[in-house]
């Protein structure tokens, strides 16, 4: 078991653990985000957030743009080497790759 997983279930008092069959699934799942040398990407900028941020490079905030600015992160070789998982915005679940898929395809299909 990672060494971080171990710290957080020292942590939960022993009459407050969470009882469910998913148990082991959910300790995998934390390890695997929490593996060494990984993180987690916040790709979650709202619509507004995106035009703060386009605006300084002279970019109109549409939704193209916003899409052609995640599947620029998103999209990138290597990704899945130092990317454990990605919050995305709402809008981003619904916006497709260049591949054609959706972006949650895509994330499941690099691992």
């Amino acid at each position: 078991m990672s060494r971080r997983v171990e710290v957080l279930l020292t942590q939960l008092p022993a009459y407050n653990r969470l009882k469910t069959p998913y148990e082991e699934e959910l300790i995998e799942t934390a390890k695997k985000m929490t593996a060494p040398g990984k993180g987690l990407l916040a790709a979650d900028e709202s619509t507004g957030s995106c035009s703060k941020r386009f605006a300084g490079i002279g970019l109109s905030n549409t939704a193209e743009h916003r899409r052609q600015y995640r599947a620029l992160m998103l999209e990138c070789a290597g990704f899945e080497q130092y990317i454990s998982g990605v919050i995305l915005h709402d809008e981003t679940v619904y916006q497709r790759a260049s591949t054609g898929e959706t972006f949650p395809q895509l994330l499941r299909r690099r691992g």
